[in-house]
């Protein structure tokens, strides 16, 4: 299909579907079957979706507290869970879909015992509590591929809880000014902007690279009391004369925070806090996926000590520290913290 227009009218620019970049991508694999292009279209379908109701939450009432707890202690947003039901019907119809996991699930879902060899692990909703104050939010997503030898009596957990290198695609979605979804498979990173009038996401930028370093950090410094040492003298550098100095940006929705720094670069930061000493944010459904689109984005994804793709899950919703961004400011916070942690350990001895 092809869209030959603009906001004004009829041009030559030819806009290019993300189906259509998909099913390009898939020409370059002679043995791709066209079943992994189906279960991203489930995923476009329920971000159309997802998007229309974000930007008509206060006229269907779907704002506020849900008025349950979810099973991380956190308060529900009616969001939460209208995001959560479409993204498992959109993608519960996919036949090559197995299983699905979300945070708001309390284990993984098989889909009506189906053989489908796909994974799909989301955030239906990353950063729902701000919605009230309209701060822009999105949806996380990672396929992984199912052990098919072992379908028979197999516990759906062992098949999630793989290593985020292992991941087949990643993407998000945020729902802002524009609704943005970018995504990889392991061959760059695509982004594709949402055009209302035709209801398609169209292709923005190929291979998108991510700046090698950045003058902007983003964090909650309210935190900054129980932070390392090594980031707490990380953040005093940034401030000084020598450094720069950095520009301070946090938005407090991990989407719209990490997409900032894919397109400008800098750095995010979620250390241990000592509220939350191995970290808040989820390994599997949030920082796995946003590591690997990093790290195919030319930057880097660390939880303070090791790589994350690297780090092997032991439950669906466990938490991580989280510090990604430009290679070169990952690497210098690194050196902060290694450079600390070297002094404690001296002092200790």
């Amino acid at each position: 299909m092809d869209l030959e227009h603009n906001i004004d009218g009829p041009s030559n620019r030819r806009f290019v579907t993300m189906e259509e970049h998909i099913i390009s991508q898939q020409r370059n694999h002679p043995t791709a079957t066209g079943g992994f292009s189906w279960l991203l279209s489930g995923i476009t379908l329920a971000a159309r979706i997802i998007s229309a109701k974000v930007r008509r939450a206060g006229i269907i009432e779907v704002l506020g507290e849900a008025g349950d707890v979810n099973l991380h202690g956190e308060q529900q947003q009616k969001l939460d869970i209208l995001s959560n039901r479409t993204l498992e019907e959109c993608l519960g119809f996919r036949e090559n879909v197995g299983i699905l996991a979300s945070e708001e699930l309390d284990e993984p879902k098989v889909i009506r015992g189906s053989r489908g060899k796909y994974i799909v692990i989301f955030d239906p909703l990353d950063g729902s509590s701000n919605i009230d104050v309209n701060v822009s939010v999105g949806t996380i997503f990672a396929v992984y591929e199912r052990d098919t030898s072992n379908f028979n009596g197999s516990d759906p957990l062992m098949d999630v809880l793989q290593p985020g290198v292992k991941q087949l695609a990643a993407g998000y979605i945020v729902y802002g000014s524009s609704t943005v979804l970018t995504y990889t498979t392991g061959e760059g990173v695509h982004m594709f902007t949402l055009d209302p009038s035709v209801g398609a996401f169209v292709l923005a930028q190929e291979h998108v690279k991510m700046p090698e370093t950045g003058k902007m950090f983003s964090v909650n410094e309210g935190n900054w009391n129980s932070f390392p040492r090594g980031v707490q003298e990380y953040l005093k550098w940034c401030k000084t004369k020598e450094a720069g100095p950095y520009t301070a940006r946090y938005i407090g929705s991990l989407v719209a925070d990490f997409h900032r720094t894919l397109l400008r670069g800098g750095i995010f930061l979620y250390p241990p806090t000592s509220k939350a000493p191995k970290g808040k944010l989820r390994l599997m459904y949030e920082a796995n996926p946003i590591a690997f689109l990093a790290e195919q984005a030319g930057g880097k994804a660390t939880d303070g000590k090791q790589r994350i793709l690297d780090k092997q899950p032991e439950s669906l919703h466990e938490r991580t520290p989280l510090v990604v961004g430009s290679k070169g400011e990952v690497e210098l916070v690194e050196e902060f913290m290694h450079r600390h942690a070297a002094q404690e350990a001296l002092v200790e001895g």
